[in-house]
């Protein structure tokens, strides 16, 4: 099993508060636990940190047209962990960061149809040395991976660029 220590050599180092600062795009797909994309989706992201508390805007937009948004509020505690909030996120969000990667873990009661339904993910980011973080979760429920979901993330503003170092 996949841990952030694994990471701890690789550069460029990932902080989620300096990267998601300012304006950022993903475009995403979602496969079935059979490989089968079964839904397409893009994300227009607006990031501000106080020093303290990253807070993400997020507004998804689907291939299917509907429209969806999130907003995270994370904060970094002393130790250099995460712990996150946002609306459809049951409890606290946990995640550390160790290199150039980021280990995000939490419950969501992610929107299907008319209802709901309560899924686990394992969420790992990669900032990659041309400033693209590449982002692969694992969504589970009662243990069984229900499929995953993909995330390529690029900054949008030339005042916002991300320069790794």
């Amino acid at each position: 099993m996949m841990k952030v220590t694994d990471f701890a050599n690789h550069q460029p180092t990932f902080l989620p508060e300096e990267f998601f600062k300012g304006g950022t795009k993903a475009w995403g797909i979602f496969e079935d636990r059979f490989g089968r994309v079964r839904r397409q989706f893009s994300v227009d992201i607006t990031g501000t940190w106080d020093g303290y508390c990253l807070t993400l805007d997020e507004s998804f937009l689907y291939d299917d047209s509907q429209t969806d948004t999130r907003i995270w509020r994370i904060r970094k505690n002393l130790d250099g962990t995460y712990a996150g909030e946002a609306d459809d996120v049951v409890g606290v969000a946990e995640g550390v960061a160790t290199g150039n990667a980021f280990n995000w873990s939490y419950v969501m009661d992610l929107k299907i149809g008319n209802g709901t339904l309560r899924v686990a993910f394992d969420d790992w980011m990669f900032l990659q040395r041309d400033g693209v973080v590449i982002n692969r979760a694992r969504v589970r429920k009662w243990g069984i991976e229900l499929g995953q979901v993909t995330l390529f993330f690029t900054k949008t503003e030339a005042t916002n660029a991300f320069s790794p170092t």
